[in-house]
């Protein structure tokens, strides 16, 4: 019998669709389940990290908040976004990923029984790793419109503000692709504010925007510098996932707390993939305005292929949702039919918050338009006729 804090802690389903993909062995397959991508990493980083293998203080446990360098890069980053003034001394370290900044901020936030403000549908990680920290999740719903999707204002006015301590929040959010727009960012701020709640804000795909969206950070609204702890990754932006590095800059009341359970949990970071981030930093754009704009492209092949069903519409990241009611199918039969029948790899979103269940998840981000754009003769083969 499994430990009582894994009782709540869920599969993450792309596990399983990846390995009934792999095991077809078929070069056919549309791998549209797992948030990868095919764009490489910048090359710099690429020359960097082959350089790193000789570093010998690449291959050190020092120091245990991550290479200077970088921590005042990353700082610099976060200061240009928020218009603010953190110190990488005392105010930043870097993680190994994203997610593990996630989960020593949690642990350094959260007592048993915090409440945690997030959005639905929403990461299944992010889900699982609130309540590892002993946390528990109060869910916002974002609900589609033709534009997007929009944060239900209106439930968020619904819940007690005393009864959250974080707000994770994710904008570009993962898996839908929606983007806070300000009325929204008001309204947050606002609950931030009655709830004196800290934001935990997931950066990880900040910069990844379409149709012309511009970041906004928290931070820069007045008094909420220090209410902000940001956690960035390399792995979307910069397309570093094997890397595993990450970054928290917040204030340094908080950060003091999140560096001691950093050391005590995963002790140091991937030292020669750290130089390569800097790397990454420092080749200005990075190649991120090229990638999104390929990104952007790739979306709109899929709602151009499948526009004929209910796809919502994201304004940003790697994926979309496709609501699978109308079809009078759920999300883990059109996967089973899909992978069977039309050789493409899809999550059902089952866990992935309260309205998860009704949504089969399409990864854009690791196939090129060519391949993406055989996908409506792939759903006929499953569905039938698709109108044109």
């Amino acid at each position: 019998m499994s430990v009582s804090r894994l009782s709540h802690i869920s599969p993450i389903g792309v596990e399983q669709m990846a390995l009934l993909a792999d095991a077809l062995a078929d070069p056919e397959v549309l791998r549209l389940e797992n948030l990868d991508t095919d764009l490489p990493p910048p090359p710099e980083a690429l020359s960097a990290s082959l350089a790193a293998i000789t570093r010998d203080d690449a291959n050190s446990y020092l120091p245990f908040l991550g290479q200077n360098e970088l921590r005042q890069l990353a700082t610099q980053h976060v200061n240009q976004t928020a218009c603010t003034d953190y110190d990488w001394k005392t105010e930043s370290l870097i993680s190994a990923g994203g997610l593990s900044g996630i989960t020593n901020c949690l642990l350094a936030l959260l007592e048993p029984g915090d409440g945690v403000l997030m959005t639905d549908p929403i990461y299944i990680g992010l889900i699982n790793r609130v309540r590892l920290a002993g946390g528990v999740p109060h869910f916002v719903p974002l609900q589609p419109h033709t534009e997007g999707w929009r944060l239900d204002v209106s439930a968020l006015a619904s819940i007690d503000p005393q009864s959250i301590k974080v707000m994770l929040l994710m904008s570009p959010s993962m898996p839908t692709g929606a983007v806070f727009n300000p009325m929204e960012w008001d309204a947050l701020l606002d609950f931030c504010r009655q709830s004196d709640a800290w934001i935990l804000l997931d950066t990880a795909m900040e910069r990844i925007l379409f149709d012309g969206l511009s970041v906004f950070h928290p931070a820069r609204r007045p008094g909420f510098r220090n209410r902000v702890i940001t956690v960035g990754a390399a792995s979307k932006e910069f397309r570093m996932i094997g890397w595993r590095v990450g970054w928290v800059v917040g204030p340094a009341r908080i950060l003091a707390d999140v560096a001691r359970v950093s050391i005590s949990n995963v002790v140091c970071q991937t030292g020669i993939a750290m130089p390569a981030v800097a790397a990454a930093f420092k080749a200005g754009s990075a190649g991120i305005p090229a990638c999104v704009a390929e990104w952007q492209a790739r979306r709109d092949i899929l709602m151009e292929q499948l526009y004929a069903f209910q796809l919502i519409r994201p304004l940003g990241g790697w994926s979309l949702l496709w609501d699978t009611r109308s079809l009078g199918l759920s999300p883990e039969v059109l996967s089973k039919r899909l992978l069977e029948r039309g050789k493409v790899a899809a999550t059902p979103m089952t866990g992935w918050g309260p309205s998860g269940q009704h949504y089969l998840r399409l990864v854009f981000s690791n196939e090129p338009i060519g391949r993406l754009s055989g996908l409506r003769e792939r759903i006929q083969r499953v569905l039938g006729n698709v109108q044109s």
